[in-house]
């Protein structure tokens, strides 16, 4: 038996007591968030010291952790996802965190989860809004992930305070293999993204991206938005993507923050009503990702859509409350033809 202390536990509390009693998804879940949260900074010290265990021969039966459940069965699938976890890991998974004081960089967000899911449906992109999400599943979320986006609104020439919070939080946990990149809005300035983006490649990130939009964005900076994740798709993808046929324009990433300019406003009613939906009175739309379906009758109290709001007056920072993505995911909902 192993007595391992801190190592292979888990903040998990149940009436069972071994790991074969409990759900596994559930346990792997909460192994996983443990170690992204607390070991991550000691992954080095972690692989040294299980391959000098392991150099003993001795069976490993049974883990007795501090907390958590007792390893009993395939006792050592634990140790081997350790040795996983600390080998710089990461998935084909885009975190994107955000906090705004007028629903701006939300939109931002939003948009720019759209342009990476149009170039690399493969990927999965996890949105999370600081102020409401709960900071180690960001985190863990973070771990899993092959690059992370932060945005926040600019306050004084600086960021958010709960994003500060945030970066301080992974600077401490040493993230390897990672990529990152800082958007946000702005008034008068755009001090929040630049500091973001330092913060980043202090913290040891390749910061490769930036943007920043003026005041709330409009149809053609959220074009400009859906561009900017299309380019992160592809610098970041770790597979090939398909490659259309239809030539597409690119916004220039050579400068690590790329401003959007305030269109005027006949070009932002032209790009508004290109992205909008005016003929779906009456109509349900379903999300064409998650098949969650918004009924007018219903709205969507959640984010202040009053019940009998018609689609084309919802919002344009709508998230879908399934899977995060936005308004342009959404399609009329195909009405069953009676027999």
């Amino acid at each position: 038996m192993l007595f391992s202390n801190d190592a292979f536990g888990q903040h998990y509390c149940d009436e069972r007591l071994f790991n074969d009693e409990v759900d596994q998804t559930e346990l792997m879940d909460q192994c996983l968030r443990y170690y992204a949260n607390i070991l991550t900074p000691f992954s080095p010290l972690v692989t040294a010291k299980i391959h000098e265990i392991l150099s003993f021969n001795l069976p490993v039966d049974m883990i007795a952790t501090a907390h958590g459940v007792v390893w009993r069965k395939d006792a050592t699938q634990i140790i081997h996802k350790y040795l996983e976890w600390a080998d710089q890991y990461q998935e084909d998974r885009i975190t994107i965190f955000y906090d705004s004081m007028s629903n701006n960089t939300r939109m931002m967000a939003d948009a720019i989860a759209q342009g990476i899911y149009e170039v690399d449906p493969q990927v999965a992109v996890k949105i999370f809004n600081v102020s409401r999400h709960d900071k180690n599943e960001i985190l863990t979320s973070l771990f899993r992930s092959k690059g992370v986006l932060v945005g926040s609104s600019t306050m004084n020439n600086v960021m958010m305070p709960k994003v500060a919070g945030m970066l301080e939080e992974i600077t401490g946990l040493r993230f390897k293999n990672k990529k990152a990149g800082a958007f946000g809005s702005f008034g008068w300035n755009g001090g929040a993204v630049d500091r973001i983006h330092t913060r980043l490649t202090d913290a040891g990130f390749e910061t490769v991206l930036g943007l920043k939009t003026k005041w709330k964005p409009d149809g053609k900076a959220l074009l400009a938005c859906r561009e900017h994740g299309k380019e992160v798709a592809r610098q970041w993808a770790l597979h090939p993507l398909k490659v259309l046929d239809i030539k597409q324009e690119k916004p220039a990433v050579n400068d690590p923050v790329m401003p959007v300019n305030k269109p005027t406003e006949s070009a932002s009613q032209a790009e508004v009503a290109s992205v909008s939906t005016t003929d779906f009175a009456g109509q349900s739309l379903v999300c064409t990702v998650c098949q969650w379906v918004y009924d007018p009758a219903l709205g969507e109290p959640n984010q202040d859509v009053a019940p009998g709001t018609e689609w084309q007056d919802v919002p344009d920072y709508f998230l879908c409350p399934d899977c995060s993505l936005g308004k342009a995911v959404f399609e009329p909902l195909a009405k069953e033809v009676a027999a």
